[in-house]
């Protein structure tokens, strides 16, 4: 478990993230939602006192346990199941921020649940993501999440508790006594690989692995974006590419936990941009209930790389916040299937409107959900006038 140097110093890295992600400053008086399992009440009260010595007003939401969740998508009925909090939607339209402290008392409490459920349940929520997008583009909201250690969450990546809480600390920098300064080292060298990224006249993105063999239109209007504060931690770069011109073959080698639900060995076939043929080596009954949420489903919304200079995450944790950001010995790539980042949108994310992201390419769903990639790869940038130009290999961005 995380000492009390370890959690003090989580929450100045967390209000770093968190000013880092917004792109207006923060005042006094404004409102910021801290949304926490009940395992993460040592830090919650952390990060509590430090928004109020900060002069902001903290919102404190504690999170359902693993029983409630799994009673209420069990015994809700159809008009329960999309129920609407009154306020909630006053509350997002007036928040700054929002910090989430996620300590899972399980992750498969929720298997054997009709996915269907769960799906309406989602897309019943999406109006509030809406509003938080919206308020986003406009730097009036930033976000940001952390993780902490749990023996459920220890026990399904293979490893102790201790061995958990060791990958967390490494990665967080928490071992440190300034992990404020390390985090704003690695922004300012993260910043420079983006800079010369978004340079670059890339039209198409070509993927390749032992299992991966994918094309990905880089799409009109894009910037490469990462490290931005919203994720602790996150070393990955990425972009919403234009979803219609996914092409080819991609693999997932590192496996998932979504909604209780097991997923290994993703295999996915993209035609014309949609994902025309698909299977898993476990889970392929979720894999196909996911991919039927909604049209946007099938079409990525996300492709992501991992230098393994920056992240010192090298095992599987069982949580995608860090699966997502493995460095390990080559790093990773992900695709993420469903909806895509405003905040790849190379002109003002306030004039992005659902008109303009149709007609960019930029995806949109329900569904948010991170395949990730750990083969030894290369990536191939494709430029505009015919030349090539190998960006990534090996793990590292040949910056």
């Amino acid at each position: 478990m995380l000492q009390p140097r370890h959690l003090k110093r989580y929450t100045e890295v967390l209000l770093w993230g968190l000013e880092t992600a917004r792109n207006k400053k923060f005042r006094k008086g404004d409102i910021v939602l801290v949304r926490f399992d009940y395992m993460a009440l040592d830090l919650a009260e952390q990060v509590h006192k430090s928004l109020l010595l900060n002069g902001l007003n903290p919102v404190m939401r504690l999170g359902a346990t693993s029983e409630m969740e799994k009673n209420f998508f069990e015994l809700a009925n159809n008009r329960q199941l999309v129920f609407k909090t009154p306020g909630d939607d006053i509350l997002m339209e007036n928040l700054a921020g929002a910090i989430y402290l996620h300590a899972p008392e399980s992750i498969t409490h929720l298997q054997g649940i009709d996915s269907r459920r769960i799906s309406s349940f989602t897309r019943s929520r999406k109006y509030l993501r809406d509003i938080l997008d919206k308020r986003e583009a406009k730097g009036d909201f930033g976000w940001t999440v952390c993780i902490l250690p749990t023996r459920v969450q220890a026990r399904h990546a293979g490893l102790s508790l201790k061995q958990y809480s060791d990958q967390i600390i490494k990665a967080c920098f928490l071992h440190r006594r300034q992990p404020v300064a390390q985090w704003s080292e690695i922004y300012s060298q993260v910043s420079e690989i983006k800079a010369w990224l978004n340079s670059l006249p890339v039209a198409y993105l070509l993927v390749e692995s032992k299992n991966i063999d994918l094309k990905v239109l880089a799409g009109k209007q894009r910037k490469w974006a990462g490290l931005s504060g919203h994720n602790i931690p996150s070393f990955e770069i990425f972009l919403s590419p234009d979803w219609r011109g996914t092409q080819g073959y991609y693999y997932s080698d590192q496996p998932s936990y979504r909604s209780g639900n097991y997923v290994s060995g993703v295999r996915l076939e993209f035609r014309k941009g949609t994902v025309v043929r698909y299977s898993a080596d476990k889970g392929a009954k979720f894999l196909q209930s996911q991919l039927e949420i909604d049209k946007g489903a099938k079409r990525i919304g996300e492709f992501s790389l991992t230098d393994k200079r920056f992240s010192k995450i090298n095992t599987f944790m069982a949580n995608t916040l860090f699966d997502e950001n493995y460095g390990g010995l080559f790093g990773n790539c992900h695709i993420a299937l469903g909806a895509s980042y405003a905040d790849t949108y190379a002109g003002d994310p306030a004039d992005l409107t659902s008109r303009r992201k149709k007609e960019l390419g930029f995806n949109d769903s329900a569904l948010h959900w991170d395949l990730v990639n750990t083969e030894k790869k290369r990536v191939v940038a494709q430029l505009v006038g015919g030349n090539k130009l190998t960006i990534y290999e090996n793990g590292k961005f040949n910056y």
